[in-house]
């Protein structure tokens, strides 16, 4: 595992005394900022004072006339809205999910997909799609429902074969590698048996936000809520285990229950965001690095840190997949590496130091 270190002049005390007071705020700080920033872009010129205004008059006992027609408020309120906080909700979930991978597996390149969630999910959408049920049951979208499930079932796979073999993370880490491409393989042939939907699987492999109204959101929302409270009420227990299996039992750790635990919440927030959105990757891996870089190695804060910057830096990647191209929208899985990965560059080498 990649040790990241404070640097030379500076204590581990002082710096623990200093981050948690200064990052949490700057990070909701941005956080708001990329929420207006997301639904303040879009064909439709509608300015931040309206917004804003039309947000305060939402509020219990307040009256602000925005002066926004019916339609701009259509826009706001079922489109731009909505697929903000679906946003938010899924790099949230993303990237919560990969910190707590990599702090479970103690490697530094584990991610929500690690244990086989995006190969379970995309053999789940695939065979509705090619089933031709991808249409809709009335209210009922099945490709989310058969993703989500088949995401649940190759975690679920992984982790009878890996803790059938041992407790250890090192097994469950090889059986998710297994089962991840055993899943891909059968998806790929039936893709070349099925060329006619290869665009529209293609298109759900590159992830997308679309959504009109607020169906997706509340489907998704009871989920990263549970999960995420889960998580971050054992981010203690996570730190303690980056010193090893022994050492954290002999400190009174129940490493195997810990573990379970943070890989079922994890696995089931990366399945639940994968089946409202597609997959989305590079947010569960890169956001917690660009965390730990920051403020250092401690889950205590590394965990809420990585919610907080997954959902900023999603909501941002949506707006500009959304306004990049004139009269096209980008698959927001190319905008996330287009634009992530020379930032994540340009903050290891402004913080080379640190490893």
């Amino acid at each position: 595992m990649i040790g990241l270190s404070v640097r030379s002049g500076q204590s581990a005390t002082e710096r623990a005394f200093r981050l948690p007071r200064l990052s949490i705020p700057v990070g909701v700080g941005l956080l708001i900022g990329a929420f207006f920033v997301a639904i303040s872009l879009g064909s439709s010129n509608i300015t931040l004072a309206a917004i804003a205004a039309e947000l305060l008059d939402a509020l219990p006992g307040v009256s602000v006339d925005s002066g926004m027609t019916d339609s701009e408020r259509s826009i706001l309120w079922q489109w731009r809205m909505p697929r903000a906080v679906l946003g938010a909700l899924v790099g949230s979930s993303l990237a919560i999910g990969g910190a707590t991978y990599q702090g479970v597996f103690r490697n530094p390149l584990a991610d929500p997909y690690l244990l086989g969630v995006a190969a379970g999910a995309g053999l789940g959408a695939t065979l509705a799609i090619v089933s031709g049920v991808d249409q809709g049951w009335g209210p009922i979208h099945p490709v989310p429902i058969a993703a989500f499930v088949g995401g649940l079932l190759a975690v679920g796979v992984s982790a009878g074969v890996g803790f059938g073999v041992s407790r250890s993370a090192g097994s469950l880490l090889l059986a998710g590698v297994a089962v991840a491409s055993f899943l891909t393989a059968i998806q790929t042939y039936v893709i070349q048996r099925n060329t006619d939907v290869l665009t529209e699987v293609y298109t759900w492999i590159l992830g997308r936000l679309g959504t009109f109204g607020w169906g997706d959101v509340t489907m998704l929302a009871p989920y990263v809520l549970v999960c995420t409270v889960v998580i971050l009420l054992l981010r203690r227990q996570l730190d303690v285990m980056q010193l090893g299996d022994d050492e954290a039992v002999a400190l009174g750790v129940p490493v195997v229950r810990v573990r379970v635990v943070l890989v079922l919440a994890a696995s089931l927030l990366a399945a639940a965001a994968v089946a409202v959105s597609g997959l989305i990757a590079f947010v569960g891996i890169i956001v917690p690095h660009m965390v730990r870089l920051l403020v250092g190695p401690s889950y205590r804060i590394v965990l809420p840190l990585s919610a907080i910057g997954g959902a900023a830096f999603l909501m941002l990647a949506d707006a500009g997949a959304r306004n990049l191209m004139t009269g096209a929208e980008l698959p927001i899985g190319v905008v996330t590496a287009f634009f992530g990965a020379p930032f994540f560059a340009f903050v290891m080498w402004t913080r080379r130091g640190s490893f």
